[in-house]
């Protein structure tokens, strides 16, 4: 793969904890993951993208790390870890892992010391611990999970953490912070790492003189990248990809300059409804956003945080938003699988790289009626249990059989998964050229050949209809519009999301085409 393989990159997201349980206890480790390594092979990805994968008390899912150059026991050892990267590689397929550089554990090594060494001590200047007023926090900022941003701790002092409590802040004015991260990025590229995934990547740097919360995006951010990029350009072949969620389209390019990060993922596109001048007016931002710094846009569906396709596709609003997650709204099954099918050979058509979630592959549908008691996502607790959260997305992933486990565990899994999916499982859908499988396995192949990096021009088409050529010979058409349309000139019909009817692309339909 070239020096850039980044760029035009199918990439695999795996949430450990629901991929494959190899030892039984209920939960996703990386003996189950190498097992599956040949199915991710088959399946055709180029790289593999791990949530985090260090000790942690899963307060948040492993992203309250406790030790960044290690593993957390439940899913391995180092050794494992290790092991795996090279298989990985012998596979033809590289490594991303994440990176949480906003907030570590409040059972890390250096918060542990912080509480105890007491107020003014060097070893609390390393977090954003500070003197409340009379009896409450130093101000009034929220945590992003819900309830106050801030937890007092036994001497009266209170410290900083955008998420839940368990979740303490890094001072980022702090010298230590940033070498201490330098020291990870190199502990991994060391270990034949190949990417690293920044976690909450715009959001490191306080303004504490504002009276609301004041920490996203703030310029000083980019000097801690720039420190991050000159690490990486220190190894051959590496790449940085922010998880930059951002309206103001300049100042998200503003990460893609060519001495800060390669990529940041595209959450317009995510979160764009199924609607046919929205989806094209996102398209046509991300690729002028990313044009002048020379960057290759990414295209992303969903991931471990936000609904999955199935079922925000089958909604009456199609639009995704962090603030309402639309959990409970109706949504029909049938529409929404054929919508997702659609909207992943769009996705997979255009120029960039292609992030897959775990699943995704498979039509899972969003898990909405998961028992309250068996919810683990702190959103749910923070929210006073009226925000059900993300585990709807983060349920194990069906392998095989006709009842729960469905291959995936012989114990129990740490998340119910519903009795329903026997048909949805990978071995089923294996079998079935019609499958989602399937087609993702057939879109990845032909995306290997013409797709991937590069450049695309529109086609003149009716206003509900989508179409663009690519400059490897690749023509995407997606019919929005409620009735069927007729393809235009081509010598072969590649693949399609949906039967076509004669010589007609029927609604919520995608094709690929081979042109004169």
């Amino acid at each position: 793969m070239s020096e850039t393989w980044w760029r035009g990159a199918a990439i695999y997201q795996v949430y450990l904890r629901s991929f494959a349980d190899g030892n039984g206890d209920g939960v996703g480790d990386l003996a189950g993951l190498r097992a599956r390594l040949p199915y991710l092979s088959d399946l055709g990805v180029d790289a593999i993208w791990l949530n985090p994968w260090y000790p942690s008390p899963m307060a948040d899912g492993g992203y309250d790390v406790a030790d960044y150059r290690d593993i957390e026991p439940l899913f391995g050892t180092l050794a494992e870890a290790e092991a795996f990267i090279r298989e990985a590689h012998d596979a033809g397929i590289k490594t991303i892992i994440d990176v949480v550089p906003n907030h570590g554990s409040d059972q890390q090594e250096w918060f542990v010391r912080a509480v105890a060494a007491g107020p003014g001590s060097p070893e609390r200047e390393r977090f954003w611990f500070a003197d409340g007023r009379g009896d409450q926090p130093p101000n009034d900022w929220q945590s992003i999970f819900g309830g106050p941003a801030w937890t007092q701790v036994p001497d009266g002092q209170w410290y900083l953490h955008l998420f839940a409590p368990e979740q303490p802040d890094f001072n980022w004015s702090n010298p230590d912070v940033a070498e201490e991260f330098h020291d990870v990025l190199r502990f991994w590229f060391d270990r034949g790492v190949d990417g690293i995934r920044i976690d909450s990547a715009a959001v490191l740097i306080k303004d504490f003189t504002s009276v609301v919360e004041s920490y996203t995006d703030h310029d000083g951010v980019h000097d801690i990248y720039r420190g991050w990029r000159a690490v990486a350009d220190e190894y051959d072949n590496r790449m940085l990809v922010g998880e930059v969620w951002l309206p103001d389209q300049e100042r998200f390019a503003l990460y893609l300059r060519p001495d800060e990060l390669h990529t940041a993922f595209n959450f317009d596109f995510l979160a764009c409804p199924w609607e046919p001048m929205a989806l094209r007016k996102s398209i046509d931002t991300t690729l002028a956003t990313h044009q002048p710094v020379n960057a290759p846009a990414t295209w992303v569906l969903s991931n471990h945080d936000v609904t999955r396709p199935v079922t925000k596709y089958g909604r009456a609003d199609t639009s995704f938003d962090h603030a309402d997650r639309k959990h409970g709204m109706p949504s029909d099954p049938v529409l929404g699988m054929r919508r997702a099918r659609a909207a992943a050979l769009l996705a997979m058509a255009l120029p960039g790289s292609m992030y897959i979630y775990q699943g995704e592959e498979l039509g899972l549908p969003e898990v909405e009626d998961i028992p309250g008691h068996l919810r683990q996502d702190p959103i749910w607790t923070r929210s006073g249990h009226t925000d059900p959260g993300r585990d709807g997305c983060r349920v194990p992933l069906p392998w095989s059989g006709t009842e729960p486990p469905f291959g995936y565990s012989t114990g129990m899994p740490w998340l119910p998964m519903p009795p329903e999916w026997g048909p949805l499982t990978a071995e089923t859908q294996a079998g079935d050229p019609g499958s989602m499988l399937s087609l993702y396995r057939d879109a990845l192949r032909v995306r290997r050949a013409l797709g991937g990096d590069g450049t695309m021009s529109w086609l003149d088409t009716p206003e509900a209809v989508l179409a663009f050529t690519r400059d490897t010979g690749l023509t995407c058409v997606v019919n929005l519009s409620p009735t069927p349309v007729p393809l235009p000139p081509h010598t072969e019909v590649l693949l399609t999301s949906s039967p076509l009817q004669t010589d007609l692309l029927p609604p919520d339909t995608t094709a690929w085409l081979r042109t004169p």
